[in-house]
């Protein structure tokens, strides 16, 4: 039954009688479609639709004090909390980081999902193999954590500076990478991607009939004209092992993009398609780190992969 309490994770708590339409005219997920047990992924973005921070968004019940709370990074928590508080002008909202008193836990595979009497659950929006989430108070999440046997360790799940190791955390991260799904900060640069390139249209991350929030008009021109040619993918490598974040992809002289995260000869990058299209139809091989590896293409993805043979035009 693996459960991971995720110390790299903090959370930022928003309420007040305004928070849902301050936070539903800023973000990329619709506020109406949070709920009591119904978390939501999403982002603040840059008025040029690059990303500044990603999060899982909770709403607590009105009997456990009403809000929404923000699982996000924990040590961008602080600046998050900070950018939001810019954005409250005339708002009736409260923004704080909780981050010393509430922690993250995870479980996924055959981990049963706690009662919600021990903080906010909820499947994970993004992808139901990832499993569930939740936030507790932070005494308790070391109780919740029950780690695989042998667990893994990923190439990024290393605790952060000040924070120390927590049962379960490699092998979340390893379960995560397995199933493609990336994590801003490990698998791609803040204010620097854009959500499309992060997979966020594809994991649920972005509702694009909701109105207006930060960067919309950007994300919506790339969603309605196709123009994400660079995008995170999935690969395999050949030898076993895994490259050291943010090497360099390449394909004989073509450089394609950089390495994410890694686990258990899976990993995770960022390249140019059609570069990686091109290196393929010449019968180069693909190498992350130097080494060896093959894209693979996982079920929630609906874009066109490289190597993928084309639709015959009807």
């Amino acid at each position: 039954m693996p459960t991971a309490h995720l110390s790299d994770r903090g959370v930022v708590r928003v309420s007040g009688e305004d928070a849902r339409p301050f936070l539903d005219g800023l973000v990329t997920c619709d506020l109406d479609k949070v709920g009591p047990d119904r978390p939501r992924f999403g982002a603040l973005l840059t008025p040029q639709g690059k990303l500044l921070f990603d999060f899982l968004l909770f709403e607590a019940p009105q009997d456990a004090g009403g809000g929404f709370y923000l699982d996000c990074l924990r040590f961008m928590a602080p600046d998050l909390a900070k950018r939001l508080g810019f954005y409250k002008l005339r708002a009736k909202v409260a923004v704080e980081d909780l981050s010393e008193t509430l922690a993250v836990v995870a479980g996924w595979g055959d981990a049963p999902k706690p009662d919600d009497a021990i903080g906010l659950v909820g499947d994970d929006p993004r992808l139901k193999a990832l499993g569930w989430r939740a936030i507790v108070a932070a005494e308790d999440a070391a109780a919740l954590a029950s780690p695989p046997e042998g667990e893994a360790e990923s190439r990024e799940a290393r605790p952060g500076e000040g924070e120390s190791a927590t049962p379960g955390h490699g092998a979340y991260h390893a379960h995560r990478i397995a199933l493609g799904v990336p994590e801003g900060g490990k698998d791609f640069l803040f204010n620097d991607t854009f959500p499309h390139e992060a997979l966020m249209d594809q994991l649920n991350g972005v509702d694009f009939d909701k109105g207006c929030y930060i960067g919309q008009e950007v994300v919506s021109r790339m969603q309605h004209r196709g123009t994400a040619r660079t995008r995170i993918v999935p690969v395999v490598y050949e030898d076993g092992f895994t490259a050291e974040p943010w090497s360099e992809v390449t394909a004989g002289e073509r450089r394609l993009g950089k390495v994410g995260t890694g686990a258990n000869g899976r990993g995770l990058v960022m390249i140019r398609l059609d570069r990686a299209a091109d290196a393929l139809a010449a019968g180069e091989a693909i190498r992350a780190g130097g080494m060896p590896v093959r894209i693979e293409k996982p079920g929630f993805i609906g874009f066109p992969f490289p190597g993928e043979a084309a639709t015959p035009a009807a």
